[in-house]
């Protein structure tokens, strides 16, 4: 009798640990806290997985108020470190303050696979000028470059590539701004930064085949306005967009053949409301993978909440399945893949109090 019990709770214990692992909860930890460290509120996440495994956490230092370049506010690019996957993180540091009510936003990253380096895009915005009051033909907004040789510790002097990002002689064009996120090097090797403009609105690319020591500009996607878009290399070869579709209740998604030059028709994408979202690529089956995935996040809704990941098998066709990352609000979010093919998520919490960082296993992320 003793061993039959020995033996029930024991069955028991293993069957309660076995369940508890599968369904331990995901950890949430809070890289940027607003009123912290001098700044009223932080935003538009941008997240990064340096060569030597380090995770790059970017994101707007808002001073003043929770407002947008240009609005009454002044906006500084800061960033923290982790080398423990998410756990911990470092001090936060600075690494522009472009001036008194200057605002230095929406940052973009990509690792040179070849180089080592970490490019980092970014836009310069006077004082009281932004998306809507930045004049054509001047340098009220620019479209900045630094780059890392040390897995994001220090970073290079600005260069400014405003006029290859923008068409300086277009009467209406006064604003190109990148991401955010969403940057991507190809299988070629090609630097590509996703981009928008204004006005109209438009999406498009502009890119770098010599790791970064000249950039060139792709044409607009045609047909249809949107901003806040990213790229994502399909398995043939082609590159995806997926962008922000204002006032509806979906995303556009448009394909380049000739890596971000041109863009074929736009079709409708996931629905979800009007929010900067993420895509990236999570496996690729050429690669020595199981099979191709396509990872995308955003808010399920109504409108900003309910964080969820959409899982594609079929290079971003369908999103069949979906798992939910958090209840409640969350807006903006940004992707990285890191070396354990885990997933980075970095992302706006409880009505833009926080910046979380959120680590998705490859168990949560398994087909169910």
């Amino acid at each position: 009798m003793t061993r039959h019990w020995f033996a029930v709770i024991l069955l028991v214990t293993l069957s309660f640990s076995n369940w508890a692992r599968a369904e331990t909860p995901l950890e949430h930890v809070d890289v940027f806290v607003s009123g912290k460290d001098g700044y009223h509120t932080y935003r538009i996440p941008v997240i990064e997985a340096a060569p030597d495994g380090t995770i790059l956490a970017f994101a707007e230092g808002r001073k003043y108020n929770a407002g947008d370049p240009g609005c009454n506010n002044e906006i500084d690019l800061v960033f923290k470190r982790s080398a423990d996957n998410g756990r911990t993180w470092s001090l936060m540091q600075v690494i522009e303050h472009a001036g008194t009510n200057w605002s230095s936003a929406n940052p973009a990253t990509v690792v040179d696979r070849q180089t080592g380096k970490v490019w980092l895009l970014y836009i310069r915005c006077k004082p009281g000028r932004n998306t809507y009051k930045a004049r054509p033909g001047t340098d009220d907004s620019q479209v900045i470059v630094r780059s890392s040789d040390d897995n994001g510790r220090t970073w290079s002097e600005p260069t400014d590539l405003t006029a290859v990002s923008r068409d300086m002689k277009d009467p209406k064009w006064g604003i190109t701004v990148v991401g955010p996120g969403g940057m991507i090097q190809d299988s070629k090797g090609r630097l590509i930064a996703a981009a928008w403009r204004y006005a109209p609105f438009g999406v498009f690319a502009f890119f770098s085949e010599d790791h970064g020591r000249t950039w060139q500009r792709g044409q607009i996607v045609p047909s249809q306005e949107g901003n806040e878009n990213q790229l994502v290399e399909l398995s043939d070869g082609c590159i995806l967009t997926d962008f922000r579709a204002e006032l509806k209740s979906f995303r556009w998604m448009a394909k380049s053949r000739d890596g971000g030059r041109t863009w074929g028709e736009p079709r409708r994408g996931l629905p979800v409301s009007p929010v900067c979202c993420a895509i990236e690529r999570y496996t690729l089956k050429s690669a020595g993978d199981d099979r191709d995935r396509i990872l995308w996040t955003g808010p399920k809704g109504p409108k900003r909440n309910n964080l969820v990941v959409r899982i594609s098998y079929d290079e971003g066709q369908t999103f069949p399945d979906e798992r939910q990352i958090v209840s409640g609000s969350a807006a903006y979010s940004d992707l990285a893949v890191l070396k354990d093919k885990s997933v980075a998520v970095l992302w706006e919490r409880n009505n833009y109090r926080y910046i979380t960082f959120t680590r998705l296993t490859r168990e949560f992320l398994k087909k169910k």
